[in-house]
């Protein structure tokens, strides 16, 4: 079933914390869903499907719908890692085309910076029972060390640079002094990048994403909806979800799920890259951005180290505005899962409501993008369109 013209984003909410070590997660999800129907013009009566990921407490959706006292014809728990709220959007529209409810509310939370959790490199625990356990257990891979993987691949076949990847954190700095929740708002430089201490070569610290306490919420309507409230309407223009797997051990360490939901959602909304005014692509490691923007279409693939020096994803500078709230490289990386926040900017630009040193002028279209979960091992990925009307 198509998205498209379905469904409206009425409501989109961060929350402003980075650190959140009195509150519960229970109570993040609440005041982000509060957040995000507060900015739409709506209340939790209004509520009738919720959607919400892993980052729950309890690994159920029901245990938060009791919690906030929802009156539900709806429910969808899907768990796909950092990209859910991004799958969410669009199950949230087909959902509402097929009158299963006709105001949703996405919600994502989580405190990592409180629990201490590090930058990718904490050994991953694999749970036996995964079929692909027996074959990774014994390696004990770390998050940043796959990516490094991807970046060392990435260098060898097409000659990228770590200067080159350098840049991202440079744009995303650029974007981050400007917003006051940020993390990180100092600017930074390539020589800061690359005299930060490597992680796991090639990466270095500054390749790597913050790690935050936070979350944020979605409020995703009906057309007539969202016609009645005094917001800018933002249309859900198309969508595109997909698994990269392993493909039976013949990986592509260079390419993303992005490829396939990228194209998918470019397709259902009848537009090219070419047409996108402002792109938030999940930024995790510098590396993932850089193969991410080659499959989305937004260049050759292979030749995304020359897209994105010399300041090419800074807003007002560059050809592609990218992640200008700072993204998950300085803003903020709740729960370690960045899909929401991408979908949240986005709007914002649509919106005209980015600080206006990072607004995009007459932002019409825009695209938010981003995996789930680590390539290499079944990655989800998933890419939403979103016009303003």
């Amino acid at each position: 079933m198509s998205a498209t013209g379905k469904a409206y984003i009425a409501g989109a909410f961060e929350h402003p914390t980075r650190y959140a070590s009195t509150k519960s997660i229970a109570d993040l999800h609440f005041e982000c869903a509060q957040g995000a129907l507060a900015d739409a013009g709506l209340t939790f009566a209004d509520v009738d499907g919720y959607f919400c990921a892993g980052d729950v407490p309890g690994a159920s959706p029901a245990w938060l719908a009791d919690y906030m006292n929802l009156r539900l014809r709806h429910l969808d728990g899907t768990e796909a890692g950092g990209c859910s709220y991004l799958l969410h959007i669009a199950h949230a529209a087909e959902a509402i085309a097929a009158n299963k409810c006709s105001v949703a509310l996405i919600t994502l939370s989580g405190k990592p910076r409180s629990l201490g959790v590090a930058t990718g490199t904490a050994v991953r625990q694999i749970p036996p029972e995964r079929p692909d356990a027996p074959w990774e257990i014994a390696y004990q891979p770390t998050i940043v060390a796959v990516n490094a993987m991807f970046a060392k691949r990435h260098m060898y076949e097409f000659g990228t640079t770590r200067e080159q990847l350098a840049w991202i954190k440079v744009a995303a700095s650029h974007h981050a002094q400007h917003n006051e929740h940020a993390l990180l708002r100092n600017v930074v430089t390539v020589e800061d990048v690359l005299n930060s201490p490597v992680i796991a070569d090639p990466l270095h610290r500054l390749d790597c994403c913050v790690i935050t306490d936070g979350g944020g919420a979605l409020v995703v309507t009906r057309p007539e909806i969202a016609k009645s409230l005094k917001r800018p309407l933002v249309r859900i223009a198309g969508c595109g979800e997909t698994v990269k797997t392993q493909t039976g051990g013949y990986i592509d360490l260079t390419r993303t799920g992005a490829a396939a939901s990228g194209a998918a959602a470019f397709a259902e909304a009848g537009v090219k890259p070419a047409d996108v005014k402002y792109a938030s692509v999940y930024d995790n490691f510098t590396i993932m951005v850089l193969i991410q923007l080659e499959d989305l279409g937004f260049c050759e693939h292979g030749k995304g180290g020359c897209f994105v020096a010399d300041g090419n994803l800074i807003s007002g500078v560059g050809k592609l505005p990218w992640n200008t709230d700072g993204g998950g490289l300085c803003n903020n990386h709740p729960a370690n899962r960045g899909g929401m926040t991408k979908a949240i900017e986005a709007v914002r630009q649509l919106r005209g409501e980015a600080h206006p040193a990072v607004q995009v002028r007459n932002c019409d279209l825009a695209l938010a993008s981003g995996p789930g979960l680590v390539m290499g091992t079944g990655q989800n990925h998933a890419t939403v369109i979103l016009e303003r009307e």
